[in-house]
């Protein structure tokens, strides 16, 4: 005995061993159940296309801090607060030099560390403290760099998509 995969009956096979309904009308009745199925799959590919094509620089860049920032908390997981130096209860990735005011550091790992929620939310990123910690994990010499000019960075869609599969192949090779 078989169950009829349209119906879900119990029936006996009479035409061949791989039957799989009960009767022309359920086969009927599936075939435009599949039918309608395959439909909605092909719509759904053509609207993820139409979506990817409607996006712009500013939706890919925050596509890309997502992974970034996902990147900085594994790479600096078990390590305490950049800042209060105390193990944080919910890990951000906190920026020394703001993502908004300096957008050509967002992606920049140096500028980039471990920080709590309080420090990096309620704080405002904790900066004197953050300083000192980083001067100490980093350098003087790098910290000042960071604090320098920078040339402004215009990144194409190519480039944000090729960071993120970057930081994404950096992700899994820290997982395993």
């Amino acid at each position: 005995m078989r169950t009829c995969k349209n119906c879900k009956d119990k029936f006996e096979p009479q035409y061949n061993s791989v039957q799989s309904v009960c009767s022309f009308e359920c086969s009927i009745e599936l075939t435009k159940a599949n039918s309608k199925k395959k439909a909605k799959k092909e719509w759904s590919k053509e609207k993820k296309k139409r979506k990817d094509a409607l996006k712009t620089n500013s939706d890919y860049i925050k596509e890309l801090q997502v992974v970034f920032n996902k990147w900085v908390r594994l790479r600096d997981s078990g390590l305490n607060c950049i800042s209060c130096n105390k193990p944080a209860k919910k890990e951000n990735a906190g920026h020394y030099r703001s993502a908004g005011g300096n957008p050509e550091l967002r992606f920049e790992p140096l500028n980039c560390h471990l920080q709590c929620e309080y420090c990096n939310t309620y704080q405002h990123g904790n900066l004197i403290d953050y300083r000192i910690n980083l001067i100490s994990k980093i350098g003087l010499d790098k910290v000042e760099w960071l604090e320098g000019k920078h040339d402004p960075k215009h990144y194409s869609i190519e480039e944000l998509k090729g960071l993120k599969v970057f930081y994404n192949l950096k992700i899994k090779s820290l997982c395993k």
